[in-house]
C-alpha cells in the first residue's frame, strides 16, 4: 500500500513448499567422475587504449554591447529601417509616400507630436536637399530622430553625494526590481559599494528576488518581512552611512498611475528620504516597460507629478516593443533617459547613447545575434 513492498506472481498454496528456483540433483545431467575438465583458455592481456573526451562545441563569442543593442532592436528596425526599404522600393519621393511613412511612425510607436516633427524635417530636406532616393531619406530621418533623442542622452553622476540615494518606481511587471540587481552589477563596476533596501513590502516574491540579486552581487541587503516601506528605506539609509557605502538602491511596490492613494504612499516613501537624508533622494528614476508604448507618456507624467522624476531606465527593447517611443517620450515629457535594457543577462543594461541607439535602429544586426525577453519584476 506505501510503495515499499512488492509482489510478484501467485502466492504459495498453505502448507508446501515453495518450488526451487534452480533444477534438484535428480533433474540435473549426470557428469561421470572420470570426465576430462578442460583447461581454461588463456586471456591475453589487451592493451590499454586511450581515453580521448568528446570534443566540446566552441562557446559562441560574446557579443559586444553594441551588438547585442542592433539585435534587440530588430522589430523596430524593421518597423523603421525594413518599413522604409518596402515602402520606398523604386517609388520616387512624393506626398503619397510620406503620407505612407507618417503610418509607418505612428505604428512604431512615435507618436502624434514626433511623428509630425518628423515628416517636417523630411519635407524641408527633401525639397532643400533635392532627395531622391530611399537611402538619402532614410539617413535624412536618422539624423532627424537623432536630433530628437540627443537631449535625453544625460549620463547619470553619482559622484554629489554619499550615499548616493537611487529611488526606483514602477508599475508591477515593468522590469524594476531586475534593473535594481543590474544597477548594483554596473555601479560596483565602476569601483562603487552598494546597499539595496527591499522597500516592496508588499510582494514576498519582489524581497526574495532582490535578496537573489544581492547573493548573486555580493551586495547587502536591507529588507522586512512585511512592515513599513518607508521605514525598511530610512534604515537601509542609516546603515549605508555608517558603512561608507557609496550608493544606496531602494526599491519601491509597483504602483498603477490611476490609483492615487497608492500613489501618495510612494510619495511618502520619498518624504522620509528626505528625513533620512536632507539632499536626497538625489535621483528618482522611473522604470518603463518599453512594450506599452503609448501608455509610458502617462505613466512618467503620472509618477512625475507624485515624486519627481529624476531620470528613465527603458526595459525590455528587445521584445515586441517598437523603440519609437523614446522619441514620443523626447517630444512630450522629456525626462533624461539614464538606462535601457535589451536583454535578461546581467550586462543587458546599459547607459543610454543616442547615436548608438539610432545607429542600431538602421543598421543590420550581426549574424548570430539572439533575440532575448527582459526578465520582468
Amino acid at each position: 500500500m506505501f510503495g515499499f513492498f512488492k509482489k510478484s506472481g501467485k502466492p504459495e498454496p498453505a502448507g508446501r513448499d515453495p518450488q526451487p528456483a534452480s533444477p534438484s540433483a535428480e533433474q540435473a545431467p549426470a557428469i561421470a567422475a572420470d570426465a576430462p575438465v578442460a583447461a581454461p583458455a588463456p586471456i591475453s592481456p589487451v592493451p590499454a587504449q586511450p581515453v580521448t573526451a568528446p570534443a566540446e562545441p566552441a562557446a559562441a563569442p560574446k557579443l559586444s554591447w553594441g551588438e547585442r543593442l542592433k539585435a534587440g532592436l530588430a522589430r523596430t528596425r524593421q518597423q523603421l529601417g525594413g518599413g522604409l526599404a518596402n515602402l520606398f522600393g523604386r517609388r520616387k519621393i512624393d506626398e503619397d509616400l510620406l503620407e505612407e511613412l507618417e503610418t509607418t511612425l505612428l505604428m512604431a510607436d512615435c507618436g502624434v507630436d514626433a511623428t509630425q516633427y518628423l515628416l517636417d524635417e523630411l519635407r524641408l530636406r527633401w525639397k532643400r536637399d533635392r532627395l531622391e532616393t530611399a537611402d538619402q531619406l532614410q539617413a535624412a530621418l536618422a539624423d532627424a530622430l537623432h536630433k530628437i533623442i540627443a537631449p535625453l542622452e544625460q549620463p547619470l553622476d553619482v559622484s554629489g553625494h554619499k550615499p548616493y540615494i537611487i529611488m526606483i518606481a514602477g508599475v508591477n511587471g515593468s522590469g524594476k526590481t531586475t534593473s535594481i540587481g543590474k544597477l548594483a552589477k554596473y555601479f560596483q563596476a565602476q569601483g562603487k559599494s552598494v546597499l539595496l533596501a527591499a522597500g516592496d513590502t508588499f510582494r514576498a516574491a519582489a524581497r526574495e528576488q532582490l535578496m537573489t540579486w544581492g547573493e548573486r552581487n555580493n551586495v547587502t541587503v536591507i529588507a522586512q518581512d512585511g512592515g513599513d516601506a518607508a521605514a525598511v528605506i530610512f534604515d537601509a539609509i542609516n546603515a549605508a552611512r555608517a558603512r561608507g557605502i557609496d550608493i544606496v538602491l531602494a526599491d519601491t511596490a509597483g504602483r498603477l498611475p490611476t490609483q492615487l492613494h497608492l500613489m501618495e504612499e510612494i510619495a511618502k516613501v520619498r518624504r522620509v528620504i528626505a528625513k533620512a537624508d536632507a539632499s536626497g533622494p538625489h535621483e528618482v528614476v522611473l522604470v518603463l516597460d518599453a512594450n506599452i508604448g503609448q501608455n509610458a507618456l502617462a505613466q512618467v507624467k503620472a509618477f512625475d507629478a507624485a515624486i519627481g522624476v529624476t531620470g528613465l531606465v527603458v526595459t525590455k527593447l528587445d521584445g515586441t516593443a517598437k523603440g519609437g517611443v523614446v522619441a514620443a517620450i523626447a517630444r512630450q515629457c522629456p525626462k533624461p533617459l539614464r538606462f535601457i535594457g535589451v536583454g535578461e543577462g546581467i550586462d543587458d543594461l546599459q547607459p543610454f547613447k543616442a547615436r548608438e541607439f539610432i545607429d542600431a535602429l538602421f543598421e543590420p544586426a550581426p549574424a548570430g545575434a539572439t533575440k532575448r525577453g527582459d526578465a520582468s519584476a
